[in-house]
């Protein structure tokens, strides 16, 4: 699938563009924030080809696409009207509730992920000249490095006009009124006032003038309080002036407001926050730099790192430097060493492919791709990968090491960690991806064979079945098979599986749940499970093939949510339980839990009839099958 095909298959599958109030992306997700989150169609996006998963978190529909997300971006803006528009879309706001966190989190993701390549290409340039002056190549007054110079530090001086746009949109103001009043905080004679010292006044008023270049919270504070104040204005100005009106009285009340208040709280918050973490740091490196490492891409995983990239920002912007943002980078390096541990261990052709490519994007931070398809899939690489992490993180904490700009810590970003504890971070991560690659390789993992590894077992093959001693039955009686759950019958049809809905697996019914339990519909033995536990086939004493199927994708939880009360070959009786299963802790994590009820073997019965009664409990009647 081309990437204008897919833009346009994940743009109706997430509700359609009225559905949407924006989308941005980071290295590997489309970030929606949605309407109505309910009406993405989670299976249907996780199946197409090109969609890694998908991830409900901080308020937002995630779609996890991999290095292509900026060209499928790019499409998804080309083939829309709205969403590619500077001006902001007013036409409705998000009704999807979340918690202050998720909100705040969803906030800064929007804030500063149109940033983050431009920042990291910046932060890399700007680390090769440090590398290149400390080794005497090239001095501060030759024009090279000037004009090399003035291309890595521009995007960090004028960084205030870039927040202020990316802060509009997010709150659906005016960016180009919100850039002007970025640019009245760093203008030249605004600076010469905080350089020399001048006491100025507003209309009387004492102004503290501080120093706005480079600074992140200030003018986040001040386009905040400007779209509040826009969207009271235009309630308040006829619409015939207020084109000009509105934009004249925010620059007019919004750039002394900063000057006054807004500006000074701002800078003096940053400063804080970054004492806080310099005196977290100075108090025990060690520590803080393992705990770090050990929990950074679980806060990846749950969307919850983006609090932290206005930290590291605010205290490069601060003090020049961040020893948290060194701290992740073990994080990173551990994942690529725990893939490449798989790689090495696994007999799976598909496994060792999948690795193997997710292990090259891992080294180049890329590490969405290496966790969802491979070591959070497989567990036990992943919390080697913590462990590994830790080590490595303690390494770096010990080391005092520090980014001196921002960026996705990879191979390539590495200068922009140039400087006080660059060998000690090389250490660290060189330790973390060789300690997470032996720790996989040793402790190994649940290796799937070939023949059913990375798919769904919808059903063991019915020839297969009855051609084994152990499984082989005569010629199908008629047979009488009850519920094996309670819930509302529906038909197979309105299972949103083709799989299920087009009976290529055999006829039947679905079940949607309203308890937690799977009883035996028969006499028989149990045919085949799987280690999900979501899923079992029975053989009654009768003959019929029947495929319990507690869910949809549920393969995916990995037997999260699952207990399996019997085992292939296991005589059983009618009414045993079988399977226990959490219905809502699935639901809430985004499956759907309709049960497929199938008779693999139908084409052995003439009939199969299906009852009129449109709810059913364990025992009750189900299917007739003469």
């Amino acid at each position: 699938m081309n990437n204008k095909e897919l833009a346009t298959d994940i743009l109706r599958m997430v509700g359609g563009e009225e559905n949407v109030i924006n989308v941005v992306h980071c290295a590997t997700r489309l970030r929606f924030s949605l309407r109505d989150i309910q009406k993405a169609d989670v299976i249907a996006l996780e199946n197409l080809d090109g969609v890694i998963t998908t991830m409900k978190a901080s308020g937002q529909f995630q779609v996890v696409i991999g290095n292509r997300v900026a060209d499928v971006y790019r499409q998804l803006c080309n083939i829309s009207s709205q969403l590619n528009d500077d001006t902001p879309n007013q036409s409705g706001h998000q009704t999807q509730k979340t918690n202050a966190v998720s909100r705040l989190i969803d906030i800064i993701s929007s804030i500063f992920t149109p940033l983050l390549g431009a920042m990291a290409a910046a932060g890399v340039l700007k680390g090769l000249l440090s590398i290149i002056l400390s080794e005497g190549w090239m001095n501060k007054t030759e024009t090279t490095y000037i004009i090399l110079s003035a291309a890595a530090d521009s995007l960090f001086y004028f960084l205030p006009i870039l927040l202020a746009v990316t802060t509009a949109r997010k709150f659906q103001g005016n960016i180009y009124v919100a850039a002007s009043i970025a640019g009245a905080l760093i203008y030249p004679t605004i600076l010469e006032l905080y350089t020399n010292d001048v006491e100025t006044t507003f209309f009387g008023i004492p102004v503290m003038i501080m120093k706005y270049t480079s600074s992140v919270i200030p003018i986040i504070l001040a386009i905040w309080v400007m779209c509040h104040l826009e969207r009271l204005l235009n309630r308040l100005i006829h619409e015939t002036v207020r084109s000009i009106v509105t934009p004249f009285l925010l620059l007019v009340i919004i750039v002394p407001l900063t000057l006054l208040t807004i500006g000074p709280i701002g800078i003096y918050t940053s400063e804080i926050a970054a004492s806080f973490f310099v005196m977290i740091f100075s108090f025990n490196s060690i520590l803080a730099g393992a705990l770090i490492a050990a929990v950074w891409q679980i806060l990846v995983i749950f969307g919850m790192h983006w609090a932290f990239t206005p930290v590291i920002i605010n205290d490069i912007t601060t003090i020049g430097r961040s020893t948290l943002k060194a701290a992740t980078v073990p994080a990173v390096f551990a994942q690529a060493g725990a893939v490449l541990g798989v790689m090495l261990k696994t007999k799976n052709k598909k496994m060792k492919a999948l690795a193997g490519s997710t292990f090259i994007t891992a080294l180049f931070g890329i590490t969405e791709p290496a966790v969802y398809g491979v070591t959070l899939k497989l567990k036990k690489p992943f919390i080697c990968a913590v462990i590994a992490a830790a080590v490595g993180g303690g390494i770096v904490g010990y080391s005092n090491s520090a980014a001196i700009s921002t960026g996705i810590p990879s191979l390539i970003t590495l200068p922009i960690f140039y400087g006080e504890g660059f060998v000690g971070l090389l250490i660290g991560i060189s330790v973390s991806f060789v300690l997470a690659a032996i720790l996989t390789y040793i402790v190994g993992f649940n290796d799937t064979p070939e023949d059913v590894a990375n798919k769904d077992p919808l059903v063991v093959n019915p020839e297969d079945l009855k051609n084994t001693p152990e499984t082989k039955q005569p010629a199908p009686l008629a047979e009488k098979i009850s519920a094996p759950m309670s819930g509302k019958i529906m038909a197979l049809s309105e299972v949103n599986d083709k799989v299920f809905s087009s009976g290529v697996v055999g006829q039947g019914l679905a079940i949607q749940p309203d308890s937690n339990q799977v009883f035996s519909p028969v006499n028989g033995v149990v045919a085949a499970t799987f280690d999900s536990g979501h899923a079992l086939q029975i053989i009654s004493d009768n003959g019929a093939e029947i495929l319990i199927h507690v869910g949809l994708d549920t393969v995916q939880l990995n037997g999260q949510f699952y207990t399996l009360h019997t085992a292939a070959g296991q005589q059983i009786k009618q009414g045993d339980l079988l399977i226990d299963f959490d219905r809502i802790a699935i639901e809430k994590a985004g499956y759907d839990t309709i049960t497929p009820v199938i008779i693999a073997n139908a084409e052995d019965y003439k009939n199969i009839e299906i009852p009129e009664q449109q709810k059913v409990c364990p025992g009750d009647l189900l299917l007739t099958l003469s």
